[in-house]
């Protein structure tokens, strides 16, 4: 049940939309999940029926450090590649598979990549013996500031232990206490560290795995997302569980988790994903939870891979509703990352498709799919499987490819 606490207000009234309509309503009784296909996607909502509360919305008018980076309500934003960005990095680094991106708040763009996808001829100068001029695998996790330059990197695999550094990297978020979070997708843990690289806590165990039943071990963790209000951290837990679980930011202490619909996930789960049913009957339980995020208002937004689709829920794991984006992508699937955009009532929602290769706008008020930029290929503005994203201050979105994409291109916003 959604209190007065998780709804949005500004100064003192408070704000409206769909979503919220249907999270305010009474909790009497719940109806089956009704369906509507239209095109190539749908959306399915558990509706709480009742007595719902009339309420009046009147927003006082925001100051320009509240408008900074929004769009103007209602007008779809366009983007336009930047190929300036990011300049060419130093000590002749070079990234491979881009697995996460993420825009802190000083609107450095922090990167995370696979060294071990590199290959002999892209790493000429570290080979043994030395079999050109040119180049050196970046560490694992590499910050960039605003312009493009890099600031620093730090995790190395050739001279660290796997114990220090966040080995096969997948997931990443700066916290509003400026730690780094970072998963670790095929060692099953999340490891927190300083802004420099310090480790401070790990939350689960290398390698060690106990299905999605456990409160300790992890499972693939892809994403993660820290709650600025409650210090709560949430990782989607997908690459072998299927579930959203939440822990304490500080201690690390186990809290709560939840799988598609809001129910208890399941380890053994069969479904025909991208089949021919996918769109009319959906799977119950969520293929690869690859990547999460919060949202101002208290929702959190869920990308099922393979189950093509978003998934929304309150922060206690209550379902709100689903779109499905693509019903018939086959392979990896069509939702792999989210971000939203900056203006205060996040109006937009960012969806990075690694498998159609371009990132889809949605209206986040009803989730329709309102545009799309990108598609497959290697020239400018192209994407070949976008794995990652981060959303600036200004608007602005910054998109890295994984498999042999290993690049990140930052997309200015136009019009909106």
């Amino acid at each position: 049940m959604l209190d007065s606490a998780h709804v949005p207000s500004e100064g003192g009234r408070l704000l409206w939309s769909p979503i919220h309509s249907e999270l305010l309503a009474s909790r009497t009784r719940r109806l089956h999940a009704v369906r509507t296909v239209t095109g190539h996607t749908m959306i399915r909502t558990t509706a709480l029926l009742g007595t719902i509360l009339v309420l009046g919305a009147c927003a006082a008018e925001p100051d320009d450090a509240a408008m900074a980076g929004a769009t103007a309500s209602g007008e779809v934003p366009a983007f336009t590649v930047d190929p300036t960005w990011p300049r060419t990095m130093s000590n002749d680094w070079i990234m491979g598979s881009i697995t996460a991106v993420f825009v802190d708040a000083q609107d450095h763009v922090w990167v995370t990549h696979l060294p071990e996808t590199l290959t002999p001829e892209e790493t000429s100068a570290v080979q043994d013996p030395p079999i050109g001029l040119c180049c050196r695998p970046a560490p694992v996790v590499v910050e960039f500031d605003p312009d493009g330059n890099v600031v620093q990197g730090w995790g190395d695999p050739t001279t660290q232990d796997i114990a220090d550094f966040p080995r096969n990297a997948h997931g990443l978020f700066v916290d509003h206490q400026d730690n780094v979070w970072v998963g670790t997708y095929r060692h099953h843990r999340v490891m927190k560290f300083t802004r420099s690289g310090e480790l401070l806590m790990q939350i689960g165990e290398y390698d060690e795995t106990g299905g999605n039943a456990d409160t300790e071990l992890l499972g693939g963790p892809a994403g993660i997302w820290v709650d600025p209000g409650t210090n709560e951290v949430f990782i989607a837990d997908g690459y072998r569980n299927r579930r959203v679980i939440v822990f304490d930011g500080d201690s690390g202490a186990y809290l709560r988790h939840w799988g598609a619909y809001g129910e208890e996930p399941q380890d053994e789960y069969q479904y025909d994903f991208g089949g021919a049913t996918h769109a009319a009957d959906p799977p119950t339980q969520m293929s690869t939870v690859h990547g999460l995020v919060g949202s101002n208002d208290g929702l959190i937004y869920v990308a099922d891979r393979r189950g093509n689709r978003i998934q929304v829920f309150q922060q206690d794991g209550t379902f709100v509703t689903e779109k499905i984006i693509e019903p018939s992508t086959l392979a990896s699937g069509s939702a792999f990352v989210i971000q939203l955009s900056p203006d205060a009532d996040q109006e937009w929602l960012y969806l990075a498709d690694g498998t159609n290769h371009k990132v889809w706008i949605l209206r986040r008020s009803d989730l329709e799919v309102v545009g799309d930029f990108g598609r497959g290929g290697r020239q400018v503005g192209q994407f070949l499987r976008p794995h990652g994203m981060g959303v600036d201050s200004q608007g602005n979105i910054y998109v890295g490819e994984a498999s042999t994409g290993r690049r990140i291109q930052k997309f200015s916003i136009s019009g909106g």
